[in-house]
Order: structure tokens, then sequence, then C-alpha cells
């Protein structure tokens, strides 16, 4: 079953990155890499910084293991990862849904999950969020595998509480549910391993800044400065909303009618998916409360046990009795389900298009990026940017956590700001800054090229500008 498993999903990696054909890794996944870079060299990480996303403990030590690969191989392995992850995710919501009613129902979630948008938009940058669903649905199936499972299953909350902390309510939610028949010993056991991911991460923010909370209160200060949607009172429109991005109205369409089909009349087989879902909606609306924003990656988990019921609605009916009275009202529901998918496609299409397609130059291609990406790392490699002439600056905030990590050096040592010596990097363009940017009020507070520097270097994405001689 392991090798199956296993085979199925680096075919499916390498089929997924052959259609894609786009990967690299996000400003924040960058940062994380960074930090584990400068902890290699026995530096603190740089987390005091402008805009400097959320540490995520787990992907540091990637960054820690792979330092010594250098920097392009590390990208090369974490886009590898991330096509992994994306085929793990369609692998798992299979699994899940073949467990919980038939296999239909887990090829339709497959297809339905790895035909949105967001989530290969995201998958294929490598974002945190892809990684940290696989591993809450590995937990999910050793749960479905084997009730009561115990150990294993708070484990692999513990890694992916070390990526998003949503996590740490899922393992306590299940250390209770333990609770009932098992000894002082084992409930001791459990519960020193449940506090585990919390009590790392507190200890790494605390090393690193001081502050064991570190990472919440920065990621408040961040959320308002990016003007991020957040507070409990937001949950309902801004959490429907999100999770209406990413699975699109026909997918939350089918996960809607299906998960009501499922839990009528196939109770008992719906139940432990419905709970996982209660649980991520919330761990959503704890994370909103605490002042972290509300964003579509959020709901990742959601969307993808959504889509389980997504199939379920589509082919459920296959788990009723052939005189079931209301079969024939199910199969009704899955044609319905299949009109309202078929009449999206038409929608969903043109974004494939726009996001996919790398000869297009739209804003939020990522072909583009890739390319911008690409042509700040040759200005490395052709050592038009070094620190040999002093500090490097830059405009604004989200070419940094590349250029220290191709530097070998810490991002406190890339300034956005102007400066009187060194070297300034500026966009070529302003669709450079469009398509590659971290905050859209960010060009505003740029100064401009800085007195008396000369263009020594530049390409189709940037321009380099030094005053070293």
């Amino acid at each position: 079953m392991r090798l199956r498993a296993s085979i199925a999903i680096v075919t499916g990696a390498i089929a997924l990155r052959l259609a894609i054909g786009v990967g690299f890794a996000n400003y924040d996944t960058l940062y994380s890499l960074v930090w584990g870079q400068q902890l290699a060299r026995g530096q603190t990480p740089s987390y005091k910084l402008p805009l400097a996303p959320t540490p995520h403990p787990l992907l540091e030590a990637l960054g820690v293991i792979l330092a010594p690969l250098g920097a392009a191989a590390t990208i090369a392995i974490v886009v590898a990862l991330a096509y992994l992850s994306l085929a793990a995710l369609g692998y798992l919501v299979y699994r899940l849904g073949t467990s919980w009613f038939s296999w239909p129902v887990g090829l339709a979630a497959t297809a339905l999950i790895l035909s949105r948008y967001e989530v290969l938009s995201y998958g294929v940058r490598a974002y945190v969020d892809i990684p940290y669903v696989v591993l809450v649905l590995i937990a999910l199936a050793i749960e479905t595998r084997r009730r009561r499972a115990g150990w294993p299953v708070i484990a692999l909350l513990d890694l992916a509480g070390l990526l998003r902390p949503e996590a740490w309510l899922f393992a306590g939610i299940y250390w209770l549910y333990l609770w009932r028949g098992s000894s002082l010993n084992e409930r001791v056991r459990l519960g020193a391993l449940v506090a585990l991911a919390p009590i790392l991460w507190a200890c790494s923010d605390l090393l690193v800044t001081g502050k064991p909370l570190w990472s919440l209160t920065n990621t408040r200060a961040t959320a308002k400065t990016l003007h991020r949607a957040t507070g409990i009172a937001n949950v309902p429109y801004y959490g429907a909303r999100r999770l209406g991005e990413v699975l699109g109205p026909d997918g939350l369409f089918a996960a809607g009618l299906g998960g009501a089909l499922a839990l009528w009349l196939t109770r008992s087989r719906a139940l432990l998916g419905a709970l996982a879902a209660l649980a991520a909606l919330v761990a959503l609306a704890l994370v909103a409360s605490s002042g972290l924003p509300i964003q579509d990656r959020y709901v990742f988990l959601i969307a993808a046990l959504g889509a389980i019921f997504g199939g379920a609605g589509l082919f459920g009916w296959r788990s009723l009795e052939r005189d079931h009275p209301r079969r024939r009202l199910w199969q009704g529901a899955s044609i319905v389900i299949v009109l309202v998918i078929g009449a999206s496609i038409a929608w969903q299409v043109p974004r494939f298009d726009k996001t996919f397609d790398s000869s297009r130059p739209a804003d939020q291609s990522l072909g583009a990026q890739q390319r911008i990406q690409a042509d700040l790392v040759s200005l490395v490699s052709s050592h038009a940017i070094t620190e040999r002439c002093g500090r490097i600056s830059v405009p604004y905030a989200t070419p940094v956590p590349l250029l220290a990590l191709y530097l070998h050096t810490g991002p406190a040592e890339i300034v956005v700001a102007q400066v009187n010596h060194g070297t300034y990097l500026q966009a070529a363009n302003h669709a450079v800054y469009l398509q590659y940017q971290l905050d859209r009020h960010e060009l505003a507070r740029s100064g401009g090229i800085p007195p008396g520097f000369r263009l020594v270097a530049g390409n189709r994405s940037w321009h380099v500008y030094s005053n070293c001689g």
C-alpha cells in the first residue's frame, strides 16, 4: 500500500509539473529558508524586519538542512517538495473519499481539489499551507483506518503544528477524544505530546526575539499594515467568501449539497469528515479572533474536506442499496452538480490561462513572476549585485529574501530605502512592480534612484545602479 501510494504521488507530481510548467518559492517561504540559512551559519534569524512574514519552525528546519547545498539546489528541492505536496493532497483526498464512501467519490474529490485555481496557484509557489493540509489529512487517514490510533495521529498534528497553529487545536480535541478509556499514564504522555508543538514554537520565538508570542504579535502587525481582514466578526462573511474563492461556485455548491445528502442518508460514513470540517471552521474563527488575517489559503483544509463531500454529491448514492427510496433523489442531485460544474468551466478557464500561461504579461501571471525572480538571480550570478560596494538597497520589500538567500547574507543587510553608497536595485518598469509585489502601497513609499548612482547592469526586469566606481 505504501509503495503504491509513493508511486502514485511521485507520478502525480511529475504530471502536475509537466502540465503547469511553473514553480518557484514565494516570499514567506524564502524568508524561512533564509532564516534557516542564518541558523546554519550560527547567526540569529532576522525576524524583526518590516513586513517579515510569520516564522514557520518546521520550514526553517528544512532551511537548515538544505543550507549546505546552496541557494539554487535549495529552491529546486523546495519546488519539488511543493509539487509532491500537491500530488499527496490529491492522493489523500482520494483515499479518504474512497474509505468513507467509494472509489468514484475519491476520484471525483481528487479532480475537484486539483482543479481549483487557488490550490494550484499557492501550491506551485511552495506555500506551507499545502504541506500543512497534507499532514492533517494523513492524520485523518490513520484515524479512519484505525480508530483511536493515538500517538501517531498526534505526532503528525505536531508536525503540522510547526507549520500552522490551527493543528494545536486539532491535537487538543483529539486528546480529549482519547481521554475516555485511557489510563492516567497515557493521558499524561499524550498530553505532553499535544503540548510539544506550541512549546517548540514559543521557545523558538523566545530564543530569537526574547518574546514567546512574537509570531502572533508580528503577524497581527503585518495584517494591519497590509490592510487584511481579521476579527471574529468578519469570519461569517470573509470565511465564506474565501472558501467560495478556493472551491469556486461549482465546488462550493457540490460540497454543500453533497455534504447535506451524505449526512442525511449515510451519516455513519460522513460523520468523521463532517467533524473534521467543523473543527477546521472553529480553528479559522479562533485564528481570526486572535487578530490574524482571514486569507484564502487558511481555508484549504476546509476546501479539501469539502471536495470529498463534493465527490460524495456526485457518486455518494452508490453507497445506498439499490432499492433505497432516496437513491434516485441523490442521483438527480448529482446530475444537477454535473450541470453546475459544466457551466463553471467557462468562468474557470480564463483564470487558469491568466495565471499559468507563462507567455502572458498579465499582472498575476505566475510565469511572469518566475521570470522576474530568474532575472534577479541572474544579476546576482553575474556579480552585478554584490555587497562589495556596500549595502544593497531595493525600492520595496519583495526582492529582499531572494537576494539574501542567493547572496548568503542576512535580510537585514538589504534595506528598503535609499543609501548614500552601495548598490541600488530598481524595477525595470512599472509592470514588474505590479507582477512582483507584496504590498500595493510600497511603490508610493519608494524614493526613487539615489543621487549620484549610475546604471551598471540590467535586464528585462531589473536595473542595477551603483556609486562605487
